[in-house]
């Protein structure tokens, strides 16, 4: 009498799916480094399942993390804010981090981004946070990709949409959907972000901090539990008042971004970044129209500086 399969027996028994080519480059998971394209996680743990986690992203030049006390201050609020414990303190952090730059270095590699991922750890599903879970920490070092000279010299398109994420984006959780499609609305069109309103306010983009220029003074939303407090919130705050800038944070509206004589981005990527055409139109007013302005040339300037003078 011939075997009968059932549909279910075939699922389980079939050949995993082919991955995508993933470099050998080192990373961390729970302390052990191995290499990238052999390291996994359990399918049940709470980062995988409910997006139940906090990262943060070190930016490295020529193999120094620039702002690595202001990283691990805001990775020490998500997860206070998150109910995680502080997986380590700084100078653990610290080492990890140069075991990773080090191993990169050693490939070719200066410029990089240390990424940290915290999840809560691994249990059966439930909403219910469960207490004393030893956390899942995971650490990569991966290659800085910069704007290009292109775009710094001519400055950068964006478009506008609608802020639909949820009302705790002051924590830096893995949970990024949200702002994955958020940032695919611009990628579709070929622009490089998406500055977001909410009720008609700015809030940020989708992987970057906005800020509008108007008479030379630098304005940014207020920190609050609507805005991701980029670490170059504290830089830019400081850089202007180095330079003699006028800074503020307030509740921007609509028309002041369209208004705006300069508009930056700012990421650890980024940097400082102008963008000169928003929704098609070019930014600003009279011969610097659609080019950077004035501010983002002084303040893109400075903060080569201070990378020089206080990475570690």
């Amino acid at each position: 009498m011939p075997t009968t399969r059932s549909p279910d027996n075939d699922r389980m028994n079939a050949t995993p799916p082919v991955e995508p080519a993933l470099p050998d480059w080192p990373c961390l998971l729970n302390g052990t480094l191995a290499p990238l394209n052999q390291t996994r996680v359990s399918v049940l743990d709470r980062g995988f399942i409910f997006g139940d986690g906090v990262y943060e992203v070190l930016p490295v030049y020529a193999g120094r993390i620039f702002g690595f006390g202001l990283h691990m201050a805001r990775l020490e609020r998500s997860l206070r804010e998150m109910r995680m414990p502080q997986a380590h303190n700084q100078a653990q952090w610290l080492a990890l981090s140069r075991q990773l730059i080090t191993q990169m270095r050693s490939r070719g590699f200066d410029d990089l981004l240390v990424y940290i991922q915290v999840t809560r750890g691994v249990a059966l599903r439930d909403h219910v946070m469960p207490p004393d879970l030893p956390p899942t920490v995971f650490m990569m070092a991966t290659p800085m990709k910069p704007p290009s000279g292109q775009e710094r010299a001519q400055g950068v398109a964006c478009l506008t949409a609608d802020d639909f994420r949820w009302q705790k984006a002051h924590i830096k959780v893995t949970s990024l959907l949200g702002s994955v499609l958020a940032r695919q609305i611009s990628a579709d069109a070929g622009q490089t972000e998406t500055i977001m309103f909410r009720d008609g306010w700015l809030s940020e983009a989708a992987s970057s901090n906005v800020w509008v220029v108007k008479g030379s003074r630098v304005v940014g939303p207020p920190k609050d539990h609507l805005v991701l407090e980029g670490i170059r919130f504290g830089i830019i705050e400081r850089l202007c008042g180095e330079l003699g800038i006028p800074f503020e944070l307030r509740r921007i509206s609509r028309d002041e971004v369209r208004q705006a004589d300069e508009l930056l981005l700012s990421s650890a990527t980024k940097e400082v970044l102008p963008v000169t055409r928003l929704d098609g139109q070019p930014v600003g007013h009279g011969d610097l129209r659609g080019h950077p302005g004035p501010v983002y040339h002084r303040l893109y300037s400075a903060y080569q500086q201070l990378k020089a003078a206080e990475s570690l």
